[in-house]
């Protein structure tokens, strides 16, 4: 009885191992290639909050926004793609904020 038990926690052990190193392997592939998708968010966001009038209303946080998204670039062209996709995400936070403060000015064009 000893001897399974033991077994089986050996067993298990190996498991959480191979479980584990799964998981360590699929999240490195995530920076494993470009972030098309979190890019063009970005550049979306960084449009959308231009037009709605952050340049004038928010003219730090756009500001950020296209930093950011410079620094994704600037990532992106050292195949640093982990960082890419972090920069990439931020820029469109920053964007998001921007455009928030421009809408809540209420000089955005109610027609867009």
């Amino acid at each position: 009885m000893k001897n399974f038990q033991m077994s089986v926690a050996l067993h298990t052990g190996k498991l959480v191992r191979v479980f584990l190193i799964a998981i360590l392997l699929a999240t490195g592939a995530c920076g494993s290639s470009p972030p098309v998708q979190e890019m063009s968010d970005a550049r979306q966001a960084i449009s959308v909050a231009r037009e709605a009038g952050a340049a004038q209303h928010a003219p730090v946080d756009l500001r950020a926004a296209e930093d950011s998204l410079n620094d994704a670039l600037r990532n992106l062209t050292r195949k640093e793609y982990g960082l890419a996709r972090d920069n990439a995400v931020e820029a469109k936070n920053k964007a998001l904020a921007a455009l928030v403060i421009a809408e809540e000015s209420g000089d955005a064009d109610p027609q867009r």
